[in-house]
């Protein structure tokens, strides 16, 4: 196999026609150059240089030598400074998943932004069925995860908070409740409910509605079960029904004719976390989205709540 190294001096030397005139303009005696194109002939198997009266010239297998060593420089110079891009974050790959309705909010303003920025990285948002699984398998890079109260710690994953979400009752426009400032969980026992019902399995969402009804003493009678976010909020305006549903959350899935009120005794949150592989978790292109989801999320929750401060990145 051919030495690119003895490669790139073959092309300084046919450039500057002379092996004296190489050998200055790059710092070595002519007999080492001189030696190492020996070698490189000896490589390549053909003559590479010939004399013409006081000079060189390359043969036609040393042009077409010379011509791949300029290829190999470029391909080179082309690879350092894409992983400069790499390095400074404009350039290369963030895949972000999220699995509920806050991801819905805060992920389109986050890649906009980012965009805005790092026209040249590519990003690839996806809703997931499960996403934190996504990023454990390297499917992933950031998944909006939420939790109702213990966090899950992974192996080979951070887990960073990014803000917790009250839940609401979700009424119609017209109901007896609507009227209050705030509602007890409790008074809420004998109304038909409206559910989530997105797979087989309970989200975190819907876990974390019926630990707290029953934390109230009742268990919520399920009167529909809605595929999707929308949907429900449509059942509810339609009267058939009340829900719980994070307040951020109800952003995504705003409906005319329905109210929301705050819920105590007790109020059930939900909190986010964004999970990022420890991999990529210091790559550039990765921590500015990280970034950008958090200016997403405290300008939502801003919108929402004016006075409510949000939690600082941190990993758990």
């Amino acid at each position: 196999m051919l030495d690119t190294r003895r490669m790139q001096l073959l092309r300084a030397v046919i450039n500057s026609g002379s092996v004296t005139v190489a050998a200055t303009n790059l710092g070595y005696t002519p007999s080492a150059i001189s030696q190492q194109l020996a070698t490189l002939e000896r490589e390549a198997g053909v003559p590479l240089l010939e004399k013409v009266g006081r000079g060189i010239r390359a043969t036609q297998a040393g042009a077409m030598v010379a011509e791949r060593a300029g290829a190999i420089s470029k391909i080179l110079s082309d690879t350092t400074a894409e992983l400069a891009g790499f390095r400074d974050g404009y350039v290369g790959r963030v895949r972000i998943r999220w699995s509920d309705s806050i991801g819905a909010s805060l992920v389109p303003h986050a890649v906009t932004a980012y965009r805005g920025r790092s026209p040249d990285v590519r990003i690839e948002p996806c809703l997931s069925d499960d996403s934190l699984r996504e990023v454990m398998d390297a499917q992933a890079d950031i998944a909006l995860v939420s939790v109702p109260s213990e966090v899950p710690r992974p192996s080979g994953v951070r887990m960073i908070h990014l803000l917790d979400d009250p839940f609401r009752a979700v009424l119609p426009v017209d109901h007896p409740l609507a009227e209050q400032d705030a509602i007890d969980l409790a008074q809420l026992a004998d109304e038909p409910w409206v559910e989530n019902a997105s797979g087989s399995t309970p989200d975190t969402c819907t876990e974390l509605l019926r630990q707290a009804c029953a934390s109230a003493g009742f268990t919520p009678s399920v009167a529909i079960r809605a595929d999707d976010f929308l949907t429900a909020q449509s059942f509810v305006a339609a009267g058939l029904g009340i829900r719980l549903a994070p307040e951020l959350g109800l952003r995504v899935g705003a409906a005319t004719n329905v109210v929301a009120r705050p819920v105590r005794r007790p109020e059930p949150t939900v909190s986010t976390y964004l999970a990022v592989r420890d991999s990529v978790a210091t790559q550039t292109v990765v921590t500015d989205m990280i970034d950008e989801i958090h200016t997403a999320a405290a300008e939502l929750t801003h919108s929402v709540r004016p006075d409510a401060t949000t939690a600082s990145a941190g990993l758990r």
